[in-house]
């Protein structure tokens, strides 16, 4: 598997956030992680970032133990957060080219490097233009491109279509999906959102810490439309 967590548990205080949290992505799979706010969602991913550790579980990256190597198994990851990380006084071929130096890419591969991601997120035409000119959707894409310039094993993006207008969430979500489905990356990602799950992606349902469903999203949804399904498991109701 690319990306393996298993028994992961964290608290803050008294309050537990992930409450002995298991699932596994393999490769070329693009595994939706739905829950409503507060269900742990950003708490797993600064986890697996290694924002936060904890001794309660262990978390993999494309084979490597993040608690035992986590130098190794950082560099197999490629990640979007949900607040933007761009430095918007430089373009958007400087930002890629800062965070490959940052990489230890430099010279031709990194010029090489930046231009494939570029094309590949269709924003080639932007180089010369600074990120703060760039609308949501296109930081969002230049985000993407400077999370791939490494050649990452395992993409997580934790809610990367907030603030986006419905053009430009279905334009990102796409892109994503050909990535897994055209290259083998392993995807991970965040959302409270349904329509951004497609029937045939691998679905892990987050609620109050504690997983409640996992397995293929059309599965998990039977009849109903996803989202009556989804509310349905994480309502008071039936929490109660």
């Amino acid at each position: 598997m690319s990306l393996a967590v298993t028994d992961l548990t964290y608290a803050f205080g008294a309050k537990t956030a992930l409450d002995h949290v298991s699932f596994s992505v393999g490769r070329g799979q693009f595994c939706a992680l739905l829950g409503p706010n507060g269900a742990g969602k950003s708490t797993l991913f600064n986890l697996l970032t290694r924002l936060y550790t904890t001794r309660g579980g262990r978390i993999e990256i494309a084979g490597h133990d993040m608690g035992r190597a986590p130098r190794q198994a950082l560099a197999r990851m490629g990640v979007v957060f949900q607040s933007q990380t761009l430095d918007l006084d430089l373009t958007v071929l400087q930002n890629l080219r800062y965070f490959a130096a940052l990489q230890g890419i430099s010279g031709a591969e990194a010029t090489r490097r930046c231009e494939a991601a570029m094309d590949r997120l269709d924003i080639a035409d932007r180089a010369k233009q600074k990120a703060r000119d760039l609308n949501g959707g296109h930081r969002r894409r230049l985000e993407l491109a400077r999370a791939l310039l490494h050649d990452p094993a395992v993409l997580l993006l934790d809610e990367p279509t907030v603030g986006l207008d419905a053009a430009a969430r279905a334009a990102l979500t796409g892109h994503v999906h050909d990535l897994a489905a055209d290259q083998g990356l392993t995807v991970l990602w965040a959302t409270h959102l349904t329509d951004e799950v497609r029937p045939e992606d691998r679905l892990v349902i987050l609620h109050q810490g504690r997983i409640l469903a996992d397995g293929i999203a059309g599965e998990i949804a039977g009849p109903r439309p996803l989202a009556q399904t989804f509310l349905s498991l994480t309502s008071p109701e039936a929490a109660a």
